[in-house]
């Protein structure tokens, strides 16, 4: 059973619609596939729709733009029931940022001679409700400034790059207790990928797990080369979290990240969905 825990679709910064991504997964032989947009939740009741027909098992996710010790983490949801006021309000205030930002990206790009006008930016926001970094990667690349989304992040868009503008994260801990309080299952995104590994230590991760508000670890991902791979998951395993493997498939946005590249283990996928069932979530 090939099982992906980490997609995005055209609702968050993805560039396939949650219906074409559940008929993407069943063409690369998924059995079960979990939609992770960035802070929302609106493309899941097209993607079950979808993933019924494609005869693809959907685990109902968000990815919610995290922050510890003001430093970036990616928190994923898994099974949240989407009508709980707090979290919901937390992830309208993310959303809130990222948009509120964009127009002094946009300055700081003319200045350097890179202007992007708001109509071409909008035609890569799409169904989105919140206009992100990659739609603006997007954009430069359909200007001619860049080559693709990476070459766009790593010259200007980056946290360090030029460009950058930082916005709203949730604090991790209150992410943590509102995806429980929800009825969720949390996973870390790429703990030691992007973020430097000081931010999600072992320490860190230890106290995490202590609490007992975190479920896993996202072990099995691009950004993370086979010793990290090794070391994370012999740490999930000491520290009793689950490790999870995943594509954090964009389509065309990220074209070394093709669907069930990594993948979750059958049993930690019904150990997630078992705890998602016992604390009254929606899996």
């Amino acid at each position: 059973m090939k099982i992906d825990l980490h997609t995005h679709s055209s609702v968050s910064d993805g560039t396939d619609t949650p219906a074409e991504l559940m008929a993407n997964a069943a063409a690369a032989g998924l059995a079960a596939i979990a939609l992770c947009d960035h802070d929302t939740f609106d493309g899941l009741d097209e993607a079950a729709v979808a993933a019924e027909v494609a005869g693809v098992e959907l685990l109902r996710g968000v990815e919610i733009s995290a922050e510890l010790d003001g430093e970036s983490v990616h928190l994923l949801g898994y099974g949240v029931r989407p009508d709980q006021p707090g979290l919901l309000a937390e992830l309208a205030k993310v959303r809130a940022g990222r948009t509120e930002r964009i127009p002094t990206m946009l300055q700081r790009l003319a200045a350097v001679g890179m202007p992007v006008p708001e109509e071409v930016l909008a035609r890569h926001v799409g169904d989105s409700p919140s206009v992100g970094r990659p739609h603006l990667a997007d954009a430069m690349v359909e200007l001619g400034y860049v080559a693709d989304r990476r070459e766009a992040f790593d010259g200007w868009l980056a946290d360090d790059r030029p460009i950058f503008v930082p916005r709203y994260g949730v604090p991790l801990r209150r992410g943590l207790e509102l995806v429980r309080e929800a009825g969720g299952a949390t996973v870390i995104a790429h703990p030691w990928g992007r973020q430097s590994r000081e931010v999600l230590s072992e320490a860190v991760l230890a106290e995490l797990a202590a609490s007992g508000l975190l479920d896993g670890v996202e072990v099995d991902h691009q950004d993370h080369d086979q010793e990290t791979r090794d070391e994370l998951r012999a740490l999930a395993g000491s520290l009793g979290l689950l490790a999870t493997g995943s594509s954090d498939y964009h389509g065309l946005g990220k074209m070394d990240h093709e669907l069930g590249c990594n993948a979750t283990a059958e049993t930690v996928y019904r150990e997630l969905r078992s705890r998602i069932d016992d604390r009254g979530g929606v899996a």
